[in-house]
């Protein structure tokens, strides 16, 4: 069963500037170039028709194109334990916005809502083990972090799968927001699996 996500990729000059953020925190397992993104919507694990139901859904998802901003950092917690390191989002009204969309979109198919808060954000890293004053000091030393900014012109329904260096995502279908329309993402079509 395919594991989804719908996302806003980022430009490459972004995705660059992230990857010179990776080190200095021992336990931390760091995302590479490829891996960075904003995630808009967990969908998780599905089976094949509803994977396709997913995708039709999404193309309904309209919207206008905007400018976001990457910039700052900080980190998520489980108790008193960090669990993630991640890169801000600024201007994440339209963020939000699309969000919501999606999650009623998702609704309407039969899935959960999304249980948490949404948090717009680029996950920098996993962290296992990490102490706590190695955070503190990566955060003191990049608050000043700025990647710059982007445009987005359209989302995309992602695949997760586990390859041999961690998740592998894969775009299956790419949703402009000017105009609503659906590509099918280069490559193929949604492998919905059996």
């Amino acid at each position: 069963m395919p594991r989804l996500f719908a996302a806003v990729a980022l430009p490459r000059r972004i995705c660059q500037a992230l990857s010179f953020l990776n080190g200095g925190v021992p336990g931390a397992h760091w995302a590479g170039e490829d891996q960075f993104h904003i995630t808009l919507r967990f969908v998780g694990e599905v089976d094949g028709p509803t994977a396709s139901d997913v995708a039709d859904a999404l193309a309904d998802i309209g919207g206008a194109p905007f400018t976001l901003g990457v910039r700052g950092v900080g980190h998520f917690d489980k108790g008193r334990t960090p669990t993630v390191l991640w890169a801000g989002v600024e201007n994440a009204a339209p963020l939000f916005r699309l969000h919501e969309k999606i999650d009623r979109a998702m609704v309407r198919l039969g899935l959960p809502a999304d249980p948490r808060k949404y948090h717009p954000h680029v996950t920098l890293a996993r962290l296992k083990g990490a102490y706590r004053d190695r955070v503190g000091a990566f955060l003191a030393a990049h608050a000043g972090f700025d990647a710059g900014t982007a445009e987005v012109r359209s989302f995309h329904l992602y695949s997760s799968h586990r390859g041999q260096g961690g998740a592998v995502y894969r775009i299956e279908e790419t949703y402009p927001l000017a105009d609503g329309l659906r590509e099918a993402a280069p490559g193929g079509t949604l492998e919905t699996g059996a």
